[in-house]
């Protein structure tokens, strides 16, 4: 597929539609937003960080990086891209959002396919190390430092959404997708990695975390089950999942220690994928 460049962006303080000059982001209201060299723009106002430097760190960002890149993934991958073509006519271009899209690798994925309409792709993550990440790996979609919870796009842009182990914020998702437009969401299963937190918790809780109701202005499309096992080699493998994942923050330093001693692991992979679609604004 070709990618085209992203052209909804919305100005995060009035949201109002910021146009490109130069090598800045412009809105009507005389708001600036520079293009950094790397090619990724800053659009979370300081007023709305929580920290300094929100999200995951350069080492979070860098291990998830080498993990997915082995290709450990790709069937969660795989389940993702066709998830979000399903349901696309011939149409050019298709607009898709990845919010707390991480170092990438899914909307790599998702450019990576041969044919079909084009894509016009939009990486969005609270990390600026993360989309420093992604910018740097592929110039192709365009790639912001931004807020789930305040999203910089223009109302009724976008055909697809997507959040992927992530944050949904479901009243924005619903803001910026088109009357029939769709949120793809993965979350993790019951017992994803449960090998990995049965060595580092002392007691391993069993709920899921499966979305259980369709969110207020969507209807349910699918939802698919994309489950499989994985063996890791090595030490290092398990360090970056480990390092990529909220784990390395619950576990205990006795339960990191343990995990960091494995010279092998074998895993289960169990995560959900859910369609929804965006209802008409009649039926909200």
């Amino acid at each position: 597929m070709s990618v085209e460049p992203f052209e909804t962006l919305a100005c995060p303080l009035d949201g109002i539609p910021l146009y490109r000059e130069g090598k800045s982001w412009r809105c009507e209201n005389g708001h600036s937003f520079d293009i950094a060299r790397q090619g990724y723009v800053h659009l979370l106002p300081v007023q709305k960080k929580r920290s300094k430097d929100p999200g995951d760190s350069k080492a979070m960002i860098a291990a998830r990086q080498r993990f997915l890149e082995s290709g450990f993934y790709q069937p969660i991958a795989d389940a993702v891209t066709k998830a979000t073509l399903d349901g696309t006519v011939e149409q050019s271009p298709i607009r898709c959002l990845d919010a707390g899209c991480g170092e990438g690798y899914y909307l790599r994925q998702l450019g990576s396919v041969a044919g079909g309409s084009a894509l016009s792709l939009l990486g969005l993550d609270i990390s600026k190390w993360a989309v420093l990440s992604g910018a740097r790996q592929d110039c192709r979609p365009s790639w912001v430092v931004g807020s789930n919870a305040n999203l910089p796009v223009v109302s009724g842009s976008l055909d697809r959404v997507l959040c992927l182990f992530g944050f949904p914020v479901y009243p924005e998702f619903a803001r910026v997708l088109r009357p029939g437009g769709r949120l793809i969401q993965v979350d993790a299963g019951q017992d994803h990695l449960r090998e990995l937190r049965e060595i580092i918790y002392p007691e391993v809780r069993t709920e899921s975390k499966k979305v259980s109701e369709t969110p207020e202005g969507f209807r349910r499309v699918a939802t698919e089950d994309v489950r499989f096992s994985l063996h890791l080699a090595g030490a290092e493998p398990i360090a970056d999942l480990l390092a990529m994942t909220p784990h390395l923050y619950r576990a205990s330093q006795e339960g990191r220690d343990r995990a960091a001693a494995l010279e092998s692991l074998s895993l289960t992979v169990d995560v959900c994928l859910h369609s929804f679609e965006r209802e008409s604004e009649a039926s909200d």
